[in-house]
Parts: C-alpha cells; sequence; structure tokens
C-alpha cells in the first residue's frame, strides 16, 4: 500500500502539473492581452506632445501666450533645415539671410537653429539651455512657430530650424475705389500697417 499511496500521488501530481501550468499561462496571457487591448482602445493613452506644444508649454510655464503651427513659417523652417542639411553646416545664412526669408512676413520674427539630436524634445532643452535661443522661445508677442528638421546625407546628423513670428498683420481696405480688396501691408510702424 505505500509503494501504492506513493505512486498514486506521484501520478496525481503529474497529471495536475501541466494542468496548472496551463492555466496559470493562459491566466497570464489573459491578462497581457487585457493590457494591450486597454492601451490601444483607452482614452487615456498617451500622446507625444507636438513641438508647438511643447513650445508653448514652455511658454506658459514663462507667462507667455501659446503658439500655433503656421504653414508659411513651416516652409521657411523646412527650407532652412534643408539648406543647413544639404551644405552640412550650422549657419543662419545657409540658404540666404533669415532677413531676407522673412521680409513678407512683415511682423516680428526670430529664428532658432541646431544639429545633432534626432527628436525635438532634446533640441528644445538644447534651446531652453542657451540665452539667445531661449529669449527667442519667450518672444513676448509671439503666436504661431514653423519648426522643421532635416538629415544630412554626408554626415546624418539632423539640423533643425525653428521660426516663431508675431501674429499676422491685418490687411487693410484702401479707399472707396477697392471695392472690398485687401492688400498686404507695404509699411509696419508700431503695429500699425500703411
Amino acid at each position: 500500500m505505500n509503494k501504492r499511496e506513493k505512486s498514486g500521488a506521484l501520478f496525481s501530481i503529474t497529471k495536475t502539473a501541466p494542468f496548472r501550468h496551463l492555466q496559470s499561462s493562459r491566466a497570464q496571457w489573459l491578462a497581457v492581452a487585457a493590457v494591450i487591448l486597454f492601451a490601444v482602445f483607452s482614452p487615456f493613452t498617451a500622446r507625444a506632445a507636438t513641438p508647438a506644444e511643447l513650445i508653448s508649454s514652455f511658454r506658459l510655464q514663462h507667462g507667455e501666450a501659446k503658439v500655433a503651427i503656421d504653414p508659411v513659417l513651416n516652409r521657411i523652417a523646412q527650407e532652412q533645415a534643408k539648406a543647413m542639411a544639404a551644405r552640412d553646416v550650422l549657419d543662419h545664412d545657409a540658404l540666404r539671410p533669415f532677413s531676407a526669408r522673412v521680409a513678407q512676413l512683415g511682423s516680428k520674427s526670430a529664428e532658432n537653429i541646431a544639429y545633432g539630436y534626432d527628436t525635438f524634445p532634446k533640441t528644445l532643452d538644447q534651446w531652453i539651455g542657451s540665452y539667445g535661443h531661449r529669449s527667442n522661445l519667450l518672444m513676448h508677442d509671439a503666436s504661431r512657430v514653423g519648426i522643421a528638421s532635416a538629415k544630412s546625407q554626408k554626415t546624418g546628423l539632423t539640423y533643425w530650424a525653428m521660426v516663431i513670428a508675431s501674429p499676422q498683420p491685418k490687411r487693410i481696405k484702401h479707399g472707396k475705389s477697392a471695392a472690398g480688396r485687401t492688400e498686404r501691408c507695404r509699411l509696419m510702424l508700431n503695429d500699425l500697417c500703411l
């Protein structure tokens, strides 16, 4: 009887152990699946902040207004980033002087450039740590921004350009003969469009 009890107990252990293992792995699989489904379909799923949101967050912490992405400024920034990457040089004049590139804006503007970091948050941290770049990020009346990056084919370095600007000047109507036409400002004096 002693042998039987031992063999019966042994048989019972070997028979139930795989079943317990299957139950345990099934429970683990279900738990992992539930976590994945929650992460994918949850309204609380975190998303990466856009560069404009990151800049706005920094500006709000320092008492300045948010900025929004502006397609014209994005184009100017993209042209600059591509020019720097093509020449593999960090230079505000890589394409042409900044003042010439933003002349048509008719508003106060500034530019930050950088290279080396593959992500915008790291680039932003570098700008925040630099007095001049930080001043541009906190430009008092800024309301719009353009951000772009380009990778050098020669070195693989990522070049960044950011253009930040005050609001676009309002277009004004010129006399009765214009019949409701609007024109760009020819001259800006203290936010007065002439």
